[in-house]
């Protein structure tokens, strides 16, 4: 099955490899303790609305792009602000990239003297979401 990134009706196919990182290391629970004058514990617990990081990193599974596919994704994280439909394992998620972690970024998977690159280059891709 693979995965997918939509914005403004096109649809990109970003691969079936790349491995969410981050999928069981985020709580929606927020708790902060704190002490009282008397010495009590004071314990403040709630429930995020939205904000789950979702890391899908293809270095390791060699999950590639094109370079054609990678410049449409770059064009789209330079847009400020902008909501995504990610489609991952079968579910449709609203998500935008996560800037402050480098949102989507892309390596070529080999060295290449500059007039060598090409549009069917390959790069192995590290996207950042934050789900809506």
């Amino acid at each position: 099955m693979s995965i997918t990134l939509t914005y403004a009706g096109t649809t990109v196919e970003i691969g079936d490899r790349l491995q969410w990182t981050d999928e069981f290391s985020w709580s929606p629970v927020e708790q902060s303790t704190e002490y009282s004058t008397t010495g009590a514990l004071l314990v403040d617990v709630g429930v995020k609305q939205a904000g789950g990081p979702i890391t899908l990193d293809g270095v390791e599974t060699k999950a590639w792009l094109t370079r054609t596919e990678c410049e449409t994704l770059q064009a789209w994280a330079r847009l400020p602000g902008i909501e995504l439909t990610l489609t991952l394992r079968g579910e449709a998620r609203d998500v935008m990239f996560d800037h402050a972690k480098k949102g989507f970024e892309a390596t070529p998977i080999w060295k290449l003297l500059d007039g060598e690159v090409t549009e069917e280059l390959l790069y192995l891709p590290v996207f950042r979401f934050l789900e809506k």
